[in-house]
């Protein structure tokens, strides 16, 4: 079992996200999707975390980017407090809202989750 610190413990729910930087809108979760790397903001703690999508673990075939309708699932990895982890997120793309959450991942798991 892996130890956790407070912050992943409270990440490890699923909560309210918001897919947020540069601004919450389809056009430029598009450009970072097409970057392979999103910035996902958990509301409850105002914690916002960058993360390195694997994009064969992400779903964007319900995406309708240009009209902001359908929704996509992000996955991908980071660390956080010492903590690997991977997040997974839900996000509705006409307010780029959805749920997310964090589970915490093995070194080997984590080396295959950021090996596109």
């Amino acid at each position: 079992m892996l130890k956790m610190n407070d912050l992943v413990t409270k990440l490890t729910v699923e909560q309210h996200v918001v897919a947020s930087r540069p601004t919450p809108t389809a056009v430029s979760l598009k450009e970072s999707i097409d970057r392979d790397y999103v910035h996902i903001l958990f509301t409850a703690t105002d914690t916002e975390l960058g993360v390195r999508l694997r994009r064969n673990e992400c779903k964007l075939d319900r995406a309708d980017f240009p009209n902001a309708k359908g929704s996509v699932r992000l996955v991908g990895g980071l660390i956080l407090d010492y903590s690997k982890v991977k997040c997974t997120a839900d996000i509705d793309l006409s307010n780029c809202e959805g749920t997310g959450f964090l589970e915490t991942v093995t070194d080997e798991e984590y080396s295959i989750l950021m090996n596109k």
